[in-house]
């Protein structure tokens, strides 16, 4: 006779293989979110429901890649300290159409995020040997600084309307903005108009040019490093 699982009974050996695969490279996981959360914002764009779930799952995913990558108190507990209340506001803004709740979840969002991307490039410059999940922390913190910078145009066009122009844009519109200054291609059709908007936009490109120096000489040293221990 068959026996059902149930609750109690371990984890088959399949599910034991993918708890191991997101243990092993939490970097991957929060990489595939942010893309797969960029594919999906147009079709639940629409929907409340949709929105919300999309920043919650969204901050859920960077909270535990962080836990994972940088398990140090300190980092634990501000990421706590951000991350807890986005997620809680994330949510709100999806069912309160109000600036206030939108502006106090940008609030919370920005500094969490260039947090994240902080510890993830601690992560990445913690040792002298590349493991596959800092390589996938390479794209993943670059997504993550995104994030974070199309939060800070969300409060910004919020505390100075008229920043980006118009109307206030929605936040896929802004996060678009954000990735095509961080990765100074150029390709938006979205323009800051004021002061303040334009300053953070400069400040967003100038972080996107150094952040790619910045990987390209983690790299170079590490193979200088390998030759040298070669000879």
């Amino acid at each position: 006779m068959r026996t059902v699982p149930t609750a109690l009974d371990p984890p088959s050996d399949s599910s034991r293989r993918i708890l191991d695969a997101v243990r092993r490279h939490p970097s991957a996981v929060l990489l595939t979110a942010q893309l797969l959360a960029v594919l999906a914002y147009p079709f639940a764009d629409g929907s409340t429901v949709g929105r919300a779930f999309l920043g919650a799952m969204g901050t859920g995913v960077v909270l535990i890649a962080l836990w994972a990558v940088r398990r140090t108190p300190a980092l634990g507990w501000i990421a706590v300290l951000l991350g807890g209340p986005a997620m809680v506001f994330s949510i709100l803004e999806a069912f309160v159409d109000k600036d206030a709740v939108v502006l106090t979840s940008a609030l919370l969002h920005a500094p969490f995020y260039f947090y994240v991307s902080y510890g993830m490039i601690r992560y990445l410059f913690h040792d002298d040997r590349v493991t596959t999940d800092e390589l996938y922390a390479t794209g993943a913190a670059f997504t993550v600084v995104a994030w974070g910078f199309a939060y800070v145009f969300v409060a910004c066009q919020i505390i100075w309307p008229g920043s980006f122009g118009g109307d206030q844009l929605r936040f896929f519109d802004l996060l678009f903005l954000s990735f095509t200054n961080l990765t100074s291609v150029g390709l938006s059709d979205i323009l800051p108009t004021m002061g303040h908007a334009r300053s953070f936009v400069m400040i967003e490109q100038v972080a996107g040019v150094l952040y790619v120096a910045l990987v390209i000489a983690r790299l170079v040293g590490l193979t200088v490093a390998r030759q040298a221990n070669r000879n």
